[in-house]
């Protein structure tokens, strides 16, 4: 019978990702992985792309939107970490061979000019420490078998991270309503879905605060030069050979992601 460690759960989360494998919850074997062991399998599992050469390129918040909050049981978003290897350059084909089954929501994201080191973080300081807005999409892909997992099971998987974009692009944040910024997810020419910055615990700097509040608990600043991607704005929408993605924002432009044929 396996014993569940902290150690075994990341190295088995980064064998499925490596060898693009889905798998059933480790809750389902390890129903005593609470929230805090949790995090630490996350961050063992950040340590070990580190140690293979891989660099913090900043962080990401997870189940931003209040009914997927309601869903899980919790009131805050989730935490997890972006390196450098997940980055995709706007116009760069995707190759959906290098994942097990991702999806796409597209995303406010921030680029910070300041450390911000929490607790006590409010949104009014969180947008003071922001230098440039950008349009994004991330791309998600669960190593969890049909998107099945508990709240320490998606913690511990770095929160489904797999791939960003991040538009070329940059805004100043003063005056821009981020609230109020729209947004619509085109997918092939068409429309998919739309939404607006407020679908992101209400404002994204709220969510930016609340990032930064949380990684304070643990001792952990939020460092000058990291995006921060804010939170999907819509549902997740399922990639597909040669489909092509657009994010268009009211103000911050457009990104764009391009699926290979192949």
């Amino acid at each position: 019978m396996t014993e569940w460690t902290v150690d075994h759960a990341a190295g088995v989360l980064l064998a499925a990702e490596q060898e693009r494998t889905d798998r059933g919850p480790i809750t389902d074997e390890w129903p005593g992985l609470d929230l805090a062991t949790a995090y630490q399998v996350q961050r063992r599992l950040i340590d070990r792309k580190i140690a293979a050469g891989e660099t913090i390129a900043g962080v990401k918040l997870g189940l931003t939107s209040r009914a997927k909050q309601r869903r899980m049981g919790i009131d805050s978003p989730l935490t997890a970490w972006l390196t450098d290897r997940m980055a995709v350059r706007p116009g760069e084909f995707l190759d959906l061979s290098t994942l097990i089954h991702p999806r796409v929501e597209p995303e406010i994201v921030f680029v910070l000019g300041q450390r911000l080191s929490g607790p006590g973080v409010t949104a009014a300081r969180a947008m003071a420490a922001v230098s440039e807005v950008r349009a994004g999409l991330e791309i998600i892909d669960s190593r969890f078998a049909d998107f099945r997992f508990t709240l320490p099971d998606v913690v511990a998987d770095n929160a489904s991270s797999a791939r960003f974009v991040v538009s070329s692009e940059a805004h100043r944040p003063d005056g821009l309503a981020l609230d109020l910024e729209a947004c619509d997810l085109e997918i092939d020419g068409q429309v998919a879905d739309s939404a607006t910055g407020a679908a992101v615990q209400g404002h994204p700097a709220e969510a930016l605060a609340l990032a930064a509040n949380s990684l304070g608990e643990r001792g952990i600043d939020l460092e000058p030069g990291w995006i921060v991607l804010t939170g999907g704005l819509t549902d997740a929408v399922t990639l597909k050979p040669g489909m092509r993605i657009v994010a268009r924002f009211t103000h911050l432009g457009s990104v764009v992601l391009q699926v290979s044929e192949g």
